[in-house]
């Protein structure tokens, strides 16, 4: 391994908790082709068993120490050039382990326009700072005399002349610049203030009018609001130290890097320089270098955030294959409907309008009674937007008016975050060309409750809405992680060969839109995959996509019964080793725990696979296609509790997490509006991070501590202590107004029902 590569092993390894030999071993898989999710699942004895998420950070790390690497050989060979590269200097060029290090090292030798100390030099005044450093004793308006010519007619001009040198050499000192940046990294504020005549017009940001923190423990969500602030021109934001005793400290620094000892008059003119430089040069470095590091801080965990609720709910758990009717609400356009059979497909549809202008209720109510009976409707899934509730209430009556022998289906509130994105897509257009658009939205709503996996694949992470502050971060950043989120979401449940669509399939390990829509159209033409060899007859999925994407698919009832499990093809040889042990056929083992009680993973090691891959084996024998998501369950809400005018402190209810964020849980309790469980109110104990406690789609019981029914916010506390103390006040982004609109369906003659995998978003909450 050459000295670049271990370094950049050696890195890695410590970032993410792994040895070196991992790291190198895993680097080369990736550089062949391999992707993350079947390294992660099927290279467990290369790579020394990292997952998928030790795997990820990995590959960010290793595209990040090349570029670091690719830079630090330009810097050495652009220096080398100039003819000023030292040993010392090397060495530290060597040792600088983040760009920003590298940047300041070779600050003085970077090409750059002409400069106050360029002019300086030319006219002849280096010559007088050095003169200055050397005789500190001497009065340098005295010295200057000496330097004064055409170009530099007076003793202030040379004086001034000596400081824009001394400026540039001190913003170019690497060690100066590492020291201040410590510094302020430890000491400073970030403070924010109101723009003269801005304070109505920025009122949503009033928290952030007079307001400062830490730069070192300011949380994301405050900073991108203050950042958002700014850019609205409301508010003005610095990054200073936090004190005059701060000031002092620093320009301290910086008259220590000149070597400053005591007061003669060289040492006062020297001393009035440092603080100048500070003023008008290093004080706005440090401010471009922190905010910077803010922001690029700040995404990092906005986005973490929202890959981690974005997995959740697409993790969450299925319905499954039922008939499900999908019903997006609305008032003046009517309410769209749509029915799906149990493998999505699309059997039905209609409008109704129950309620003003057109005031059909019983209209509505028939074509709801004939849909269900004629069916066999299991599930009524019920998009959470304008006259949700009041939907909720027909079909619950109408549920109520079935006869007697006929099923009552169960009603489920469903998120249509980004439904309408869908409805209007290129794919929904081809999926269904000759359907309305808004019925399109129904269609998709039914199909999210069916498998919200399947379905929302089809639509731009984005447009789901679980994310905070998603439309300032870094969105090239954004999107390559909401893809990987996806990629492992897809690869980690696996999908049907023959059943998914093109969408779907362009997630599955090796394939891409490309080779999926290819798989899509061989399976028109040619009918059913009956084996996964088969897929090495569809067009460009040559043995190397094969290899990547065989594991993640699955055939139920094909010629082969291990190709309805996740066991790779590669290893059906070890698989049938297993089952040949246990002296039964394979299709009457698989499923069959008892039947491996007797064997050892140990007895079918062999050279081509290890103890990792064979107990993989073992376990998807035990459980084949087992399906990592939870059971389907949802949230039984009270009676009676429709509004926020419904609520009252103390009142205990049940209700679904919609959202997680850095300062709390976002529930909704089937109101219209979420509630906020402030970060302090999770739990009996100190929670540094809500994820620990929640995720998005948990079915929890919360009590109500506050109501603010004009500002539209409710408080509660998932406490067990009978604290009823509200969360926290203060800051408005750590208490951002739920506008979002949650709410839930109602059981015939029980109390109403949420999905608890997909309850909205409340983006329009999180970006204020």
């Amino acid at each position: 391994m050459n000295a670049v590569a271990d370094r950049i092993a050696r890195n890695i390894a410590t970032d993410i908790g792994a040895r070196a030999q991992q790291v190198t071993a895993t680097v080369a898989l990736l550089d062949g082709g391999d992707t993350v999710p079947f390294v992660a699942r099927y290279r467990k004895e290369v790579t020394g068993g990292l997952d998928d998420t030790q795997l990820r950070r990995l590959s960010e790390r290793l595209s990040y120490l090349r570029d670091l690497e690719k830079r630090r050989a330009s810097i050495l060979g652009e220096i080398t050039e100039q003819g000023k590269l030292t040993d010392g200097l090397a060495r530290s060029i060597a040792a600088a382990d983040t760009k920003a290090v590298l940047e300041d090292l070779y600050l003085p030798f970077k090409r750059k326009r002409r400069t106050k100390a360029m002019i300086a030099r030319e006219n002849g005044l280096e010559p007088l700072l050095r003169a200055i450093l050397a005789n500190r004793a001497a009065d340098p308006a005295v010295l200057a005399r000496d330097y004064l010519n055409d170009a530099v007619p007076t003793q202030k001009d040379a004086l001034n002349g000596a400081r824009d040198v001394l400026t540039e050499e001190l913003s170019e000192n690497a060690a100066l610049l590492g020291r201040l940046r410590t510094f302020m990294q430890q000491e400073a504020l970030v403070t924010a203030k109101v723009r003269k005549g801005k304070e109505e017009a920025g009122a949503k940001f009033s928290d952030y009018f007079a307001y400062s923190e830490k730069w070192k423990t300011i949380p994301s969500h405050r900073a991108l609001a203050i950042m958002r602030a700014a850019k609205e021109e409301i508010v003005v934001i610095d990054i200073a130290p936090d004190t005059e005793t701060g000031q002092e400290r620093v320009i301290g620094m910086i008259a220590a890097a000149i070597g400053i000892p005591g007061q003669s008059p060289g040492d006062k003119w020297l001393q009035d320089a440092a603080a100048w430089t500070w003023r008008v040069k290093l004080s706005l470095t440090m401010f471009m270098d922190l905010m910077t590091d803010l922001r690029r801080r700040s995404h990092a965990t906005a986005i973490d955030v929202f890959a981690r609720n974005l997995r959740d709910l697409l993790l969450a758990a299925p319905a499954g294959a039922r008939a499900t009717l999908g019903l997006d609400p609305g008032i003046r356009t009517g309410c769209k409907i749509a029915v799906v059979d149990e493998t999505g497909k699309l059997l039905d549809t209609a409008t109704i309008y129950p309620f003003q202008p057109r005031k059909d209720l019983r209209g509505a109510e028939e074509t709801l009674r004939h849909m269900i009976q004629k069916h066999g409707i299991a599930l009524i899934a019920i998009g959470n937007g304008t006259a949700s509730r009041e939907s909720e209430r027909l079909v619950a009556d109408v549920i109520k008016s079935l006869p007697t022998g006929v099923a009552c289906p169960t009603p489920v509130i469903v998120s249509e975050a980004g439904a309408s994105v869908y409805s209007a897509s290129e794919l929904a257009s081809q999926e269904f060309p000759d359907v309305d658009v808004s019925i399109r939205g129904a269609i998709s709503i039914a199909r999210r409750l069916q498998d919200p996996l399947a379905e929302l694949v089809k639509i731009e992470p984005q447009a789901i809405g679980v994310g905070q502050y998603q439309h300032d971060v870094d969105q090239r950043h954004l999107a390559q992680s909401l893809s990987a989120v996806v990629e492992d979401a897809v690869n980690a449940v696996g999908v049907d060969l023959n059943m998914a669509s093109a969408p779907l399939l362009s997630h599955i390990a090796g394939l891409g839109p490309s080779l999926a829509q290819n798989i899509v159209a061989h399976r028109d033409v040619n009918g059913v995959f009956a084996s996964r060899k088969a897929l090495l007859k569809v067009a460009g999925l040559g043995p190397k996509a094969f290899e990547q994407c065989a594991g993640f698919l699955r055939i139920t009832e094909g010629s082969e019964p291990l190709d309805a499990s996740s066991v790779h093809p590669e290893a059906y040889g070890v698989a049938r080793k297993i089952v040949a042990a246990c002296g039964r056929d394979v299709r009457a083992i698989m499923g069959d725990s008892s039947a491996f009680a007797n064997l050892r993973a140990e007895q079918f090691v062999d050279d081509s696979f290890g103890l990792p891959t064979v107990r993989d084996i073992l376990a998807e024998l035990e459980k084949p296609g087992r399906d990592p998501r939870p059971a389907f369950k949802t949230a039984t809400f009270a009676e009676g509790i429709d509004s926020i005018t419904d609520l009252k402190p103390g009142m205990s209810l049940e209700g679904t997490v919609t959202n997680v964020a850095a300062f709390g849980a976002f529930v909704d309790i089937g109101v219209h509006q979420d509630g906020l469980v402030h970060v302090s109110q999770l739990a009996d104990r100190f929670v540094k991070d809500p994820h620990e406690i929640v995720k998005a789609g948990d079915v929890v019981r919360v009590r109500v501590t506050e109501v603010d029914v004009a500002r539209k916010r409710i408080g509660l506390t998932m406490r067990k202590d009978n604290s009823a103390d509200p969360a926290p006040r203060g800051r408005a982004a750590d208490k951002p107004k739920a506008s979002h609109k949650a709410k839930m369906s109602a059981k015939p003659k029980a109390a109403p029902q949420s999905q608890g995998a997909l309850g909205s978003a409340l983006a329009a909450a999180l970006k204020r």
